[in-house]
């Protein structure tokens, strides 16, 4: 009869559930779009070297050599391409860029601090001396840095996109589960749906400047037209996803609803939402891409503050460096663009148990 080493057991049990834990963490790695790190903690825990090898060839190597092999690209041809502001900037040019724009922010950051210690020791000045009257909060009026204008940016789509959500969820749920509204519904969104930016932004800035006299306000006046436009050009997707999802529930389901006789409000919570949920997900992460987009036309266009305003002033401003920093601004905005989609993709599969994603 043949003994069995405990210690052997031992081992066997412990690399089981080490590679139980790895599969577990593929989810979110592939969440967060770093899938490649599952094949290396495999094949560090000795799980079939040369098939991890090709999937990390597959999943790190072959990106990161396209991505050297477009650099390499962009720094050959660059040069040779002459504009009214010089050369295209090559990678390095564009770096040099990043860094003084960091730089900038960081010089800007200290005045702002610098300004409101300048304003606490006055204001504390004329409360020493009984003078209360003289105390103000005076704001800084400096230039914003390049990263408080990508923090404008983010905020102003996620107030639009939020917006956008509260409209169209509660109308694609009602398109999906009414004919009648689904055909009341449908035509409106054929029409706007194609509907470009640029010719929502005059009509949303005539309507705010209308209806929102003040600057004084909880928002800016600039803020709301941005907002507003994204909100327009973001909802329909959602909506569209939304109405999809509901109208393709199970029929079973449906009929389980109405033998058990539960009511609108459980019948949504309970049974409608659930089941669309994989495919309303799907719908605001087209609504998040779109708005993103649609935002960095529409402060261009309007000279809102944030990226697109930034865009425009550096091509308006026509400096050696120009070029340089807009194409530093597209990398941003490109960047800022994918970690979005992957913070909804986090979300759906925080909230959806559906492959479907």
């Amino acid at each position: 009869m043949t003994t069995i080493d405990p210690d052997t057991l031992s081992s066997e049990a412990r690399r089981a559930r080490l590679f139980t834990r790895i599969n577990k963490l593929d989810a979110w790695f592939q969440v967060f779009g770093l899938a490649w790190i599952t094949p290396v903690l495999k094949a560090a825990a000795g799980d079939n070297p040369k098939a991890q090898m090709k999937e990390i060839w597959r999943l790190l190597a072959v990106p990161v050599i396209a991505i050297a092999a477009f650099l390499l690209l962009w720094a050959a041809i660059a040069p040779k391409v002459q504009t009214s502001l010089g050369a295209v900037p090559g990678p390095a040019a564009v770096w040099t860029e990043a860094v003084n724009l960091h730089r900038d922010a960081q010089a800007k950051a200290a005045k702002k601090l610098a300004h409101y210690k300048k304003v606490e020791a006055r204001n504390q000045r004329f409360t020493d001396r009984g003078q209360p009257e003289r105390v103000k909060d005076i704001p800084y009026t400096g230039a914003p840095s390049y990263y408080q204008q990508i923090w404008t940016s983010i905020q102003t789509v996620f107030f639009g996109f939020l917006i956008a959500s509260a409209v169209a969820i509660p109308l694609g749920i009602l398109a999906g589960l009414s004919p009648v509204a689904n055909s009341a519904i449908s035509p409106l969104v054929q029409v706007f749906k194609p509907v470009s930016p640029l010719a929502w932004l005059p009509i949303v800035t005539m309507i705010v400047s209308a209806l929102y006299a003040t600057n004084d306000g909880l928002f800016a006046k600039s803020f709301l037209v941005s907002a507003i436009t994204v909100t327009l050009c973001s909802l329909w997707p959602t909506l569209i996803n939304t109405a999809l999802g509901v109208a393709s529930i199970d029929k079973d389901l449906v009929n389980v609803s109405k033998v058990l006789k539960m009511n609108t409000w459980t019948k949504i919570t309970k049974l409608v939402l659930p089941s669309a949920l994989p495919l309303i997900f799907t719908g605001l992460r087209l609504s998040l891409g779109v708005g993103w987009m649609v935002l960095i036309a529409a402060e261009m266009l309007a000279q809102n503050p944030g990226l697109g305003k930034f865009v425009w002033d550096e091509f308006q401003n026509g400096s050696s460096q120009s070029l340089a920093k807009i194409i530093v601004a597209v990398l941003t905005i490109g960047i800022i663009g994918f970690l979005l989609d992957r913070v909804m993709y986090a979300l759906q599969s925080l909230f959806t148990f559906s492959n479907n994603r």
